[in-house]
């Protein structure tokens, strides 16, 4: 008899990411509860904003020099 691996208990995106790259879900059907409630939710608001490209640049060669995202720096 082969033994079958239970789900992790666990909430990195990334170890969910790599059970489920190697197992089916049907093999799990008796384990799964349905979710009425929304499990992600936003946390904000987008808002888009148009820029010439010489400051998308600017912003880009910025946000590199002091080691973040070009959007965490918008932010901040």
């Amino acid at each position: 008899m082969i033994k079958q691996a239970s789900m992790p208990q666990t909430d990195s995106i990334e170890e969910l990411a790599k059970f489920w790259d190697t197992h089916n879900v049907t093999d799990f059907e008796d384990a799964l509860e349905e979710v009425t409630e929304p499990v992600f939710a936003r946390r904000g608001t987008t808002v888009a904003i148009e820029l010439p490209v010489k400051e998308f640049e600017a912003l880009q060669r910025l946000a590199q020099e002091v080691q973040v995202d070009y959007a965490t720096l918008m932010r901040t």
